[in-house]
């Protein structure tokens, strides 16, 4: 028996052994620096969670509840705990299982009369020795696929915080355009009187009322279309959020919130931080996974021991089972060598090479597809502010020639067209400053994102 224990020791340290590949990083297939950032020195750290983002008390507290309420993000972190359940599982087979068991049988036969047995005995039953780290690669694996999961679930944590903001500030532009449409069809409605009172007059002519009555009714159109708009923005809201979100929470318009609602991330960042987004660690995991099946494959072509086990008690009566003399214990190893198996095992292990291969392939191209989301971003960020500035110069210049034409046309000076054409551009002119307004916070937005966010 104790020749026996060090022959068992012996093989259980032996299951250390594994056939995995030594598991090497790629190498990011992408420049250290954005083009956009020019010579700014590298931060050695942009990535901060949400809250430092998003300053907008209200639209914090809406990224709040979506964090807790959003069906997409409760489905995500169900599939972690699902697939940490099946790592528990595979990693189970690790240890042996033991098992207790007592029994007394009683029979009667004409010959032999009534003849009575017990037994308790514990076993260890088809216990497979880890020689080669098949189990433990496929443990492993396991891991690796549980760690992947959780990297979606963050991915999508990451996701939902950035379209609930351009959620929220997509209905702000909206209120915006809403608004403008109402001052605009309030103004064309008072130039609609004016001009039908000069036509009473005389001095107007009918073609200036055709050309008001116009104007009036495109943008009493505008306004039905963008209320349309406003009550789909909060519907696609709280399908976000997973609840209605209290009107109290909604935004005004985009003028009326802060230039640093949605702050804007430092310059001179590293592409390194792009190994800390949620999708590439995804990719690296199930690169990793597959590593680790490479190994499983490999141990197929060795020998595997298992062993069935088993020692406790054994009596004719229960009143005797514990006596002294009545041990009982049985112990048989058996090994299996694959001999022959078709070619299998030499397909499964081209199998898990080939998905290494590909997942290798996958994993560069999340990184080139996350710096080319960075490098949008980078770029649209560097004429973003001087196009604002100038479309801001042009509302100034347009409403300025918009109420002088109009002074000019009131004192009997002036014609309507000149007024009339003023007018559109004004109102074009306007549109286009809060569609940028709107392209900068969303900018910001994807920006963050496309860093990785600082989601934890």
């Amino acid at each position: 028996m104790f020749r026996l224990s060090i022959i068992s020791l012996s093989l259980l340290l032996a299951g250390c052994i594994s056939l995995d590949p030594d598991y090497q990083r790629p190498a990011a297939p992408v420049p250290s620096v954005w083009a956009a950032q020019g010579t700014q020195p590298a931060a050695s750290d942009v990535l901060t969670d949400w809250q430092h983002i998003m300053t907008d008390a209200r639209l914090n507290n809406v990224v709040e509840r979506a964090l807790t309420s959003n069906r997409d993000l409760q489905e995500a972190i169900a599939d972690i705990e699902s697939a940490r359940a099946l790592y528990g599982e595979q990693r189970a087979s690790l240890f042996p299982s033991a098992d207790a068991e007592l029994s007394q049988t009683r029979s009667r036969t004409q010959d032999a009369g009534v003849s009575s047995s017990a037994t308790a005995d514990g076993a260890v039953s088809s216990f497979e020795i880890d020689l080669f780290g098949r189990n433990r690669s496929l443990s492993q694996a396991a891991k690796e696929t549980w760690l992947a999961s959780e990297s979606t679930a963050r991915n999508t944590r990451l996701t939902l915080i950035a379209e609930t903001s351009t959620a929220w500030i997509t209905l702000a532009a909206d209120n915006g355009n809403l608004k403008l449409a109402q001052d605009t069809m309030t103004s064309a409605a008072d130039s609609l009187r004016i001009t039908q009172l000069r036509q009473k007059e005389g001095v107007a002519s009918g073609p200036d009322v055709s050309s008001s009555m116009a104007i009036y009714q495109q943008a009493r159109a505008s306004v039905a279309s963008y209320q349309t708009l406003v009550a789909q923005d909060i519907n696609a809201l709280n399908l976000l959020v997973g609840d209605t979100v209290p009107q109290n929470l909604l935004p005004g318009t985009l003028e009326s919130l802060s230039p640093q609602a949605i702050a804007l991330v430092p310059a001179g960042v590293s592409s390194s931080v792009l190994l800390r987004r949620p999708d590439v660690q995804e990719a690296e995991h199930n690169l990793k996974s597959a590593n680790a099946d490479i190994g499983a494959a490999r141990a197929n072509f060795f020998p595997s021991l298992s062993l069935t086990a088993s020692a406790g008690v054994g009596s004719s009566s229960l009143s005797n089972l514990f006596s002294h003399g009545t041990n009982v214990w049985s112990f048989a190893p058996s090994l299996s060598l694959p001999l022959f198996t078709g070619g299998s095992n030499t397909a499964q292990l081209r199998y898990a090479e080939a998905e290494k291969k590909g997942l290798i392939a996958a994993y560069e191209k999340a990184i080139q597809s996350a710096f080319k989301d960075v490098s949008n971003a980078l770029a649209r960020r560097a004429t973003l502010d001087e196009q604002r500035d100038a479309q801001q110069q042009y509302v100034a210049a347009a409403q300025s020639s918009y109420d002088i034409s109009r002074r000019s046309y009131e004192a009997g000076a002036g014609d309507y067209l000149t007024v009339l054409t003023n007018q559109r551009s004004l109102w074009s002119a306007q549109q286009d400053l809060i569609a940028l307004q709107q392209t900068d916070f969303e900018n910001r937005i994807t920006l963050w994102q496309s860093l990785g966010g600082g989601v934890k």
